[in-house]
């Protein structure tokens, strides 16, 4: 039998695998396969639209049905313009629901004070209301100079957020208007 310098790497290379496993403790003989629960099983599916640019990517959201909690989300593959595909932002997003670190208490910082102060959601909506009632009555313009009903406010301006969709941004703009507030702006324009 004439052996080769390659059969020889072959079967040595064989016989050194075949140790190497056996050596780990592998078994080989048949096993039962195992199957574990999806979480998402008993989960409520809702399409939504990914907040972070004005892209408009499709976002699949499945929420416990009991506690409504978020529990996964994921990239519509049926969605027209992402086709299930989403960039990192938009693979975080389950971020914005389920994060340990998030705020969720109204933290005041008084003027001229170095301490945060913890406030009810409550304090803090009537003393926003207050304010911008206060501002608004202040620099309202009813009329312009050439005696037209303008109902302009001059005094408070908005820059509205890319954690908002469109459906959120007609409407925050819409209560804007309505306050007569004319110096609207979003950051994806700036």
């Amino acid at each position: 039998m004439k052996l080769t310098r390659r059969d020889f790497l072959k079967v040595s290379g064989a016989a050194t695998a075949g140790l190497a496993l056996s050596g780990l403790g592998i078994d080989f003989s048949p096993v039962e396969a195992y199957a574990w629960e999806l979480r998402t099983r008993e989960a409520k599916e809702t399409p939504t639209i990914c907040c972070y640019c004005a892209v408009g990517c499709g976002i699949l959201c499945q929420t416990d049905k009991k506690t409504g909690q978020v529990i996964y989300t994921e990239g519509d593959a049926d969605h027209p313009i992402n086709g299930g595909s989403l960039c990192a932002k938009g693979a975080s997003v389950y971020q914005l629901a389920r994060n340990d670190k998030r705020v969720t208490n109204v933290l005041y910082r008084a003027p001229n004070s170095d301490k945060w102060q913890v406030k009810k959601w409550d304090w803090a909506l009537k003393e926003i209301a207050k304010r911008v009632k206060k501002t608004r009555d202040a620099s309202l313009v009813e009329k312009n100079e050439q005696g037209q009903v303008v109902n302009r406010c001059n005094g408070i301006a908005s820059v509205g957020s890319a954690a908002m969709d469109n459906e959120e941004c007609w409407l925050y703009q819409a209560m804007l208007r309505s306050l007569g507030i004319v110096y609207i702006e979003h950051q994806a324009r700036i």
